[in-house]
């Protein structure tokens, strides 16, 4: 199984979004990719209040992210054959975007956490405990790496795959 998660220009509740981060995980292991607007989305909305949340700046993303083509590539070899679980609804939304500015459909579903949680007959004290210990975990939250690294925490610990209380290994892309 691999989490996902992606940081966005804004909201879609703000305006037209698109995606500038995805980063997933699988156990203490993640990686990231910085995303360059693709030129399909030239005049698509941009929200300060998106960037003082994920402190991407449009200037990073435009000079240090990757084409669109390259980053679906990439996320596809790294997910081939697995499971891939989003804590978000819109992370689906998002990855479509993505696939469409390179030129293809959407390489695989995003699964929502609520199932996982539905499959291990998870209650609201089970979840609860998982959340605050993927929180004890020290992941980055708001950086698309760090909150998969969060979300891996949370399933393993819903699954009984129990993480030692250390440091993540962030892997970023390069």
């Amino acid at each position: 199984m691999t989490t996902i998660d992606f940081e966005a220009s804004c909201l879609p509740r703000h305006g037209r979004s698109f995606p500038i981060e995805v980063g997933i995980a699988d156990g203490a292991m993640s990686r990231s990719w910085l995303i360059r607007p693709h030129d399909d989305w030239a005049g698509w909305d941009w929200t300060p209040e998106a960037e003082a949340l994920h402190g991407l700046s449009r200037e990073r993303i435009a000079c240090e992210g990757l084409p669109a083509s390259v980053v679906l590539a990439e996320l596809v070899a790294a997910t081939q054959g697995r499971r891939v679980v989003a804590d978000s609804l819109i992370d689906q939304y998002w990855l479509d975007t993505l696939a469409a500015a390179a030129g293809t459909p959407s390489p695989f579903a995003i699964e929502h956490v609520a199932t996982l949680f539905d499959e291990a007959c998870a209650d609201e004290a089970r979840i609860g405990a998982a959340v605050a210990f993927a929180d004890r975990q020290g992941a980055t939250r708001h950086s698309a790496a760090g909150d998969a690294l969060w979300l891996s925490a949370l399933i393993g610990h819903i699954r009984g795959a129990m993480l030692p209380e250390s440091q993540p290994i962030l892997l970023a892309a390069q």
